[in-house]
């Protein structure tokens, strides 16, 4: 390998980082900077000129093309990935406003809530992604176990619901109570 430092190199480099050259405000020459929202472009005329134009890819861009009809309007549904992570949006944007999340929806287990007696357990997500039961009357009623509710009663202290134990010997069934926790027979 030769010791020589090709030129050509890093200046088609320089020329592939260059972006818009003079500030569209006053005309000075625009710089890369980071924030801490992320890369833009910045006037270095700053601070008597405060243009910037932020490079971040959060501007609600298509992903990819789902092929499936928008509900209210017919067009194409499309995921988008914008400021506060990706959605699926309808491709007839700003004609049309509909918008969905990706996430499945919750599901309810049909089991009923033993604390307040009017609402079902639904599955959800902690803001870590933990799963865990919790009543779908929330916040009326706060009720919530962390393992999967089964319908029955506590063989020891009569509690309504009982959950699944994932134990090395097997799945074993346990009361929901916090008092009890009694395994099952």
């Amino acid at each position: 390998m030769s010791g020589k430092i090709n030129a050509q190199l890093f200046s088609a480099h320089e020329h592939a980082l260059e972006h818009e050259n003079l500030c569209p405000e006053c005309g000075s020459p625009l710089a890369m900077r980071n924030g801490k929202r992320g890369p833009f472009l910045g006037c270095t005329n700053y601070p008597a000129c405060e243009y910037i134009k932020s490079q971040a890819n959060n501007d609600g861009h298509i992903v990819k093309h789902l092929g499936q009809p928008c509900p209210d309007c017919g067009e194409e549904l499309v995921l988008r990935q914008g400021r506060y992570g990706m959605f699926i949006g309808c491709s007839g944007y700003p004609q049309c406003h509909h918008i969905e999340s990706p996430e499945k929806k919750a599901e309810s287990t049909q089991v009923s809530c033993p604390e307040c007696q009017k609402g079902n357990l639904i599955e959800r997500k902690s803001r870590y992604g933990k799963v865990f039961y919790a009543c779908d009357q929330y916040p009326g009623c706060r009720f919530a176990v962390n393992a999967k509710p089964v319908e029955g009663q506590c063989q020891t202290c009569g509690f309504d619901l009982l959950v699944e134990k994932k134990l090395a010997s097997g799945i074993k069934l346990q009361c929901a109570d916090r008092r009890c926790h009694a395994y099952q027979e």
